[in-house]
């Protein structure tokens, strides 16, 4: 009897469904979108700094950053949507109006980050996934602060008392 179902899955299409937790285990963090916005920027510096003279070796490095790039802007994006679709509820939004814009603008800032090259704009999207964060630990009832972030970006990051 098993055979039948066993030759049924073997053939059939699986699609795998990724899920921050099927259990609202109460764990969540602003400092991965942080870090993913951190990462965008500074590939997007490198991008900017590549040199031309071997043309083949500048195509290979710009792949390569172009791919983690990629990788960390979707990660941003799925953070963003973990903490909204997840965690924020409908009492954050209404202590804090500016959240629902600051998510989707955020979202729609590293879409257009991802296709371009624009250090302003990345710059842009660091600053606004810190004011999420900001929000995320006044939300938990600690005091945000932002301290510098030890990265090459020379950029701060948000954490909390």
């Amino acid at each position: 009897m098993i055979k039948p179902f066993s030759f049924i899955f073997k053939h059939l299409p699986l699609k795998v469904a990724y899920a921050h937790c099927d259990i609202p285990c109460g764990i969540y963090d602003p400092t991965p979108m942080q870090i993913a916005a951190h990462t965008v920027f500074r590939m997007t510096q490198f991008l900017k700094d590549v040199k031309r003279e071997d043309e083949t070796t500048a195509e290979h490095t710009i792949a390569r950053i172009t791919h983690v790039k990629e990788e960390h802007g979707q990660r941003l994006e799925e953070e963003l949507g973990t903490l909204k679709n997840d965690y924020f509820k409908p009492e954050h939004y209404e202590a804090y109006p500016t959240l629902q814009t600051l998510l989707s603008e955020s979202v729609k800032l590293s879409v257009t980050i991802r296709q371009h090259i624009d250090l302003e704009a990345a710059e842009g999207l660091i600053e606004q996934v810190m004011q999420i964060a900001e929000i995320f630990y006044k939300t938990k009832g600690f005091v945000p602060v932002r301290v510098a972030s030890g990265y090459p970006t020379e950029k701060e990051i948000v954490t909390h008392k």
